[in-house]
């Protein structure tokens, strides 16, 4: 591991960690709620979170821009960038249901170079780097070798976010298939699968801020992070992460290529 990759790993979990004890802060105390143009929620809680990782990155990477969910872009020009989610899974926040995260990652163009989940109300905190390996509460973690679907647990942030008809279909095709299948969603999915807890995750809409520090975490742990064509991008408006050995099988239950 080289000291740039270290110091950007370190980095993005720091700004995680104190991005999401703002967030902490506010969680189970009655926030008001508004919706946003896409319909979609946000809170004193998604703002705040934000503004601190923003105020964090500034002061130490004044040369790098910025992506965040709620705030947009800055110096779009910048050769190195850092995608921010303040609270990935809004609806879980708001509900009390402590499964949601804090989203961090450092990219050159579409290549991540770093990505950090840190899920404050439970107290886990992942971390990844390519070449790095992943990272979970500091000690090694890996996706299961479940091989067999029929033994896999499988899970959706929402059946309901899969409105494509053909893959709708797909995903119960494939759920029929497995052990078990769940909605527990948004990026708490995804920390099941780095963990082995899960084999299995899909989303079929994705932002850049949602997907771009979990390609890393699911990848250095030992999985495939895809898009439903089956490339492996954080940019492709969705998302399928799974174990490797069910990689190939559930991409084509899915419908999607299995380009690596």
């Amino acid at each position: 591991m080289t000291t740039e990759t270290q110091g950007l790993m370190q980095a993005a979990a720091e700004v995680a960690r104190k991005a999401g004890d703002v967030a902490l802060d506010f969680f189970r105390k009655g926030v008001t709620v508004d919706i946003k143009g896409d319909g979609t929620p946000v809170t004193v809680a998604d703002r705040t979170s934000e503004k601190t990782a923003r105020e964090w990155i500034e002061a130490r990477f004044p040369q790098d821009g910025i992506l965040g969910e709620e705030f947009g872009e800055t110096r779009k020009e910048a050769k190195r960038r850092w995608i921010l989610d303040p609270i990935d899974g809004t609806k879980t926040f708001i509900r009390g249901v402590p499964l949601w995260g804090t989203l961090v990652a450092v990219a050159e163009g579409e290549r991540i170079l770093a990505g950090a989940a840190y899920f404050p109300a439970v107290g886990d905190l992942l971390v990844a780097s390519p070449g790095a390996g992943c990272y979970w509460n500091d000690k090694r973690t890996q996706v299961s070798s479940v091989s067999e679907l029929s033994k896999a647990v499988v899970l959706s942030t929402d059946e309901r976010f899969i409105q494509s008809p053909e893959r709708g279909q797909a995903w119960r095709a494939l759920a029929a298939k497995a052990h078990m299948d769940r909605t527990w969603g948004d990026c708490y999915g995804y920390l099941l699968v780095a963990t082995g807890r899960a084999e299995v995750m899909v989303d079929e809409f994705l932002s850049p801020w949602d997907a771009a520090a979990l390609q890393p975490i699911i990848e250095e742990a030992g999985g495939v992070f895809t898009d439903w064509t089956g490339v492996r991008t954080s940019f492709g408006g969705n998302g399928i992460a799974t174990n490797a050995a069910l990689a190939t099988q559930v991409r084509e239950l899915l419908g999607a290529n299995t380009r690596k």
